[in-house]
């Protein structure tokens, strides 16, 4: 009988130790981006040289959003590509990949969709668009996004530490 309070007090021990690290892992999750298919080797910048046979190739870009249109049945949303770390997140302490659009269907929020934000896109590279940056005529690569995440305003989340929270769920 001592024996098997032993046993069960060091299980209950090394659960009670193990708890953190298995919480911390729970919270550490971010946004699943299936990269299925994805030309890792293409860039926005080096993307317009290659269409039209490019058209159709699966991309996986982020970037900071520079401006958003809103069309008839499409929202235009023009972004500054960044190399993406692990999570798929943009880099934006790094060199800039160049300039894409991402058409999507329906209407976004400008408002949501802002200057400055950071959105990671995952889809099919469908065709250029001409524009301008400034007085300098530029040809854009547009995506039309399968996955599209935009990333939590700067101090909307912790960019640091550990926290610890106790949450009740209520069912129905």
């Amino acid at each position: 009988m001592l024996r098997e309070r032993l046993t069960a007090l060091r299980a209950s021990r090394l659960l009670l130790a193990l708890s953190p690290l298995l919480l911390l892992g729970a919270c550490a999750t971010g946004p699943r981006f299936d990269a299925a298919g994805v030309n890792h080797a293409l860039t926005p910048r080096n993307a317009v040289a290659k269409l039209p046979a490019a058209e159709g190739t699966q991309v996986l870009w982020g970037g900071v959003i520079l401006n958003t249109t809103n069309l008839k049945d499409s929202t235009d949303v023009e972004v500054l590509g960044y190399p993406l770390d692990t999570d798929q997140k943009p880099q934006r302490d790094q060199q800039p990949l160049g300039r894409f659009m991402f058409e999507a269907k329906g209407y976004l929020e400008p408002a949501t969709y802002a200057k400055d934000r950071m959105v990671t896109v995952v889809g099919k590279l469908t065709r250029s668009q001409a524009g301008k940056v400034g007085e300098s005529d530029y040809v854009y690569p547009v995506v039309t996004p399968g996955q599209l995440y935009l990333w939590p305003k700067q101090g909307d989340y912790n960019t640091g530490g550990v926290n610890f929270g106790i949450g009740v769920g209520v069912g129905f």
